[in-house]
């Protein structure tokens, strides 16, 4: 191994430093932006991928085809604006400073120190360090590389993507790389489904200061967040890969939900879905595993009618595929599925959109295999490039096919045009797309470029999402695309909603995947859940099955998906004993889609989390940090699951803050910064509505469209709010949505005002009091209108 030493300046130029480094190495500095760098370095030989699929910079320009198959130029400085900076050399180090941070550029070893300038008294603060001994380090004769830093003990390390265990990844090891871990231990299990090398560090001891890592580099690798120590090199913590370049953005704060808006708008705005996929969502492999998958279906729509439970989807299993025992992309089962057009055609008069799944391998008996190798639309064997390259896949041995082939491409959005557009399907499911190839040397056409399949893997699955939007985006231009993905890669968050794959039914599961949940927010990834009752193992009881689902309601992804050992079918009513809880919870999830809906808009236009750690919004408290078990929804929702059998009360730490919280269910105002006890009988979900807010609430069951404003004021002040509505599916543009501006006049009135014409879907708007007293209402169409757009 190789460390690299030896800094040279050659070249300034325009917000790029370039240095010469020992035995033929390179190095790039870019001053991106004002909080945004990036340090790359170059092998003697060059890049060893060129290409970039991970960024999507808002400024991009409009000659820059957005999110192209070829990906971006890995060099190109499009979409930044870039910043100015001054360059002082001595004997030891090259220090480049730009108005708000320093980089400073030791010369043998190298290693780089960077500083941030304080927004308060305007002195430099250090915030990352290389490791003085060994900091970048690469193969002489291979691909590999690493890089070191040093790592402080008060230092707390959040993101990574989907990850299990605590959210604070501190004195872990995490693999990069992406599996198909179906009943995954939610606390030890690694690696799962994504590939994000994403993460943030954060001090406590300095009120939440904190920098984002983002590494460029979608070969499998590693971070050592310190389980590895060495007595030569002091405390330190590491990124490592087995192949691609060393090319890290470094994402200043200097808040956490700073850096998280500025990683997410790097790597592309989140898309906004559908009004309707905020509803219940009916999905279970035993639907259509079944003998007779219609009458299955039929009894779902008539249990939904006959208990009262809102559903507006339905994610079809991959069973309407087989043949045999086996499943076929693309392939209709007419024995189980006679008239997939009349199928999808029942269910949408019923009321339900569907998504369909979709998997990206052939078995090599598949009736297309031979249709896709006479364009050489597979992943190529690395021995012999005439042959595709073969693998375990589910049900036998496949090929994955290669999205990086524009042919492969354009067939798979034909396909799901002509298999699933053209019989009323209009949404895909992605699964099973963790491209298992274990081979790095097999072949990628590129676009006929050619490389190895050793950088591209979460690249693939990204395309994959990228051809299945583009055949739904045809399909109906004016509408937004639903897409659900399991597996994926830095930006996915562009294309699709995701949820964390095959959950092992457990009590711990539903601790964990809340903790894993921590980690997708702070990684731009917003529009999640968790399978709800658990995917794989046994059918869960009634308690656990009740506490996660006044869990799950609060999650973007409300999905009840489950292959349970037995044979059952996780549905609503599975316990007549507890259905009335969970009609209950089902009926409050609709009364928060108007928030909910307003969350995601949010998400999708300023990049803040829909759900987060208390420690994201309140970085001053320190006692935010411990691993409690609750979170936030939006700015002010504290939710506090139940995550422990036969408890009927649980403590919640409620966050500093002068205006306190109130518990929602009994109306209770209680000062913050301190820990209480809540009332959490099966059924009720735990639920702090911080002082001072006003929250939106749909229509209670049987209710007129009213539009209700529930006022939590302990001290007479009330922040705003806004509320977004529009049709529900329409692609956003000014004209076809609008905004309630609520807010508290000077006299203590409450004043609503409209800005755009398009009509919210509420006929009434009714304010409330805390406790959800009726204050007053009046007509939406009395709401005055301030602004023909919003």
């Amino acid at each position: 191994m190789l460390v690299l030493t030896g800094a040279r300046l050659v070249s300034v130029d325009a917000g790029r430093v370039e240095l010469a480094l020992d035995s033929g190495y390179r190095a790039i500095i870019d001053l991106l932006d004002t909080h945004l760098a990036r340090f790359l370095v170059l092998r003697p030989n060059g890049l060893r991928i060129d290409r970039t699929w991970s960024l999507s910079p808002e400024l991009a320009g409009e000659a820059e085809e957005p999110d192209a198959l070829t990906g971006r130029n890995r060099l190109s400085r499009s979409g930044f604006p870039g910043i100015a900076a001054t360059i002082a050399e001595d004997e030891a180090a090259i220090t480049v400073e730009t108005a708000f941070y320093r980089i400073l550029v030791q010369r043998a070893p190298l290693r780089l120190d960077w500083f941030f300038r304080q927004e308060t008294d305007g002195a430099w603060r250090q915030v990352l360090a290389d490791r003085p001994t060994s900091a970048y380090v690469f193969d002489r004769h291979g691909p590999r590389l690493a890089h070191y830093l040093v790592r402080r003990r008060e230092e707390r390390y959040y993101g990574f993507g989907e990850k299990s265990g605590d959210a604070d990844k501190h004195g872990r090891r995490l693999r990069m790389g992406t599996i198909d871990a179906m009943g995954y231990d939610a606390e030890r299990s690694d690696p799962l489904y994504k590939h994000i090398p994403f993460y943030a560090t954060v001090r406590p001891d300095r009120g939440g200061d904190s920098v984002g890592l983002f590494y460029d580099n979608l070969a499998r690798g590693a971070f050592d967040l310190g389980q590895e120590i060495d007595a030569y090199h002091g405390d330190y913590r590491s990124f490592e890969a087995e192949d691609g370049d060393l090319d890290l953005y470094v994402v200043f704060g200097p808040s956490l939900a700073e850096v998280t808006a500025r990683f997410t708008a790097l790597t592309g705005r989140t898309a906004l879905p559908p009004r309707w996929s905020l509803a219940y969502s009916g999905s279970t492999m035993q639907y259509t595993d079944d003998a007779d998958p219609p009458a299955r279906f039929e009894e779902f729509l008539a249990l939904l009618a006959e208990h009262g439970i809102p559903c507006r989807s339905f994610q079809l299993s991959s069973g309407y595929t087989m043949i045999g025992d086996k499943r076929y992309v693309f392939h209709w089962n007419r024995d189980k599925f006679p008239d997939p057009a009349g199928f999808a055609r029942r269910l949408r008069t019923a009321g339900l959109e569907i998504a369909a799944n979709i998997k990206p391998a052939l078995l090599t008996d598949h009736p297309l295999f031979a249709e896709v190798e006479a364009f050489r639309g597979f992943v190529r064997d690395s021995e012999d490039a005439a042959k595709p390259h073969l693998t375990q896949f589910w049900g036998g041995t496949g090929a994955y096919l290669d999205f990086t082939n524009p042919r492969t491409s354009a067939w798979w959005s034909a396909k799901v045009k002509t298999s699933l557009l053209d019989n009323g399907i209009g949404s895909t499911w992605n699964d099973n797309n963790e491209f298992e190839i274990w081979d790095d040397k097999a072949g990628c056409d590129l676009a006929g470029a050619g490389t190895t399949i050793a950088t591209l893997r979460p690249v693939q699955t990204n395309l994959m999402m990228r051809a299945s939007h583009m055949a739904q985006t045809a399909h109906a231009p004016g509408k937004r695309p639903y897409l659900i993905s399991r597996s994926g890669g830095p930006g996915m968050q562009r294309y699709v909603q995701t949820w964390t794959g095959d959950n092992r039914t457990a009590w711990k599961t539903l601790r964990y995947n809340l903790r894993m949940g921590h980690g997708l927010s702070i990684s731009g990834l917003f529009n999640f859940g968790h399978d709800i009752g658990g995917f794989a193992g046994p059918k869960p009881e009634p308690e656990l099955f009740v506490r996660w689902i006044e869990h799950g309601i609060f999650w973007p992804r409300f999905t009840i998906h489950s292959w349970n050992d037995d044979g059952s079918a996780n549905e609503p009513w599975m316990y007549p004993q507890v259905l009335p809880l969970v009609r209950a919870a089902l009926a409050f999830r609709e009364r928060l889609t108007p928030l909910l809906y307003t969350l995601l808009w949010r998400a999708h236009r300023e990049h803040v989390p829909l759900l987060q750690p208390t420690f994201f919004a309140f970085p001053h408290d320190p006692l935010t940090y411990e691993e409690d078990d609750s979170f936030l929804l939006g700015d002010d929702l504290l939710v506090a699951p139940v995550v422990d059998p036969g408890l009927t009360a649980r403590t919640v730490y409620l966050p500093a803050v002068p205006e306190g919280w109130f518990d929602f269910h009994t109306g209770a105002w209680h000062p913050g910064g301190r820990r209480i006890e809540v009332a959490a009988p099966l059924g009720r979900c735990p639920l702090l509505v911080r002082g001072a807010t006003i929250l939106p609430l749909g229509p209670a069951p049987g209710e007129p469209a009213t539009l209700a404003l529930r006022l939590f004021s302990h001290h007479g002040g009330l922040r705003p709010r806004v509320v977004f509505d529009d049709d529900g599916e329409s692609i956003l543009d000014t004209a076809n949505h609008v905004l309630l501006n609520c807010a508290m006049l000077p006299d203590g009135q409450v004043e609503v005002l409209r800005r755009g014409r398009h009509a919210p879907r509420w006929t009434h708007l009714r304010l409330e009091d805390h406790a959800g007293a009726t204050l007053s209402e009046r007509s939406m169409t009395d709401v005055r209108i301030v602004s023909e757009t919003p």
